[in-house]
């Protein structure tokens, strides 16, 4: 079955961190550009890390705090997200592009919701 699948979403206190995992199945992520987005409720949907190749890029809204990276090997692209702010609340989700409105994606994964609390 060919598909993505995020985990790693969960309860955070506020500067804290987690690690999103976005894996892939029945397809190399090796060959695809990767990017992570977010969506609060009522919100539009939010880019917040890319990776093609070797290049990665994270927007001013979360530089300095998310990292996103590759390992080719367990075919899986990660999101760390450290110093969590309340407002990094939101579903979590990784697909196929990093630009879906000009290349939409092949692929989504189904989500996984992040929630920064005390």
């Amino acid at each position: 079955q060919v598909q993505l699948a995020e985990s790693g979403g969960g309860l955070a206190q506020p500067g804290g961190s987690l690690r999103l995992s976005c894996v892939a199945s029945g397809f190399s992520l090796e060959a695809y550009t990767i990017g992570w987005f977010r969506q609060a409720p009522g919100k539009e949907r939010e880019g917040v890390a890319c990776i093609t190749g070797r290049e990665t890029y994270v927007p001013y809204s979360v530089k300095g705090r998310f990292t996103i990276s590759r390992d080719s090997v367990k075919n899986t692209v990660y999101l760390q997200m450290n110093n969590l702010k309340p407002e990094d609340t939101a579903v979590y989700y990784c697909a196929t592009t990093c630009r879906p409105t000009v290349s939409p994606a092949k692929y989504w994964g189904q989500g996984t919701q992040v929630t920064v609390s005390q």
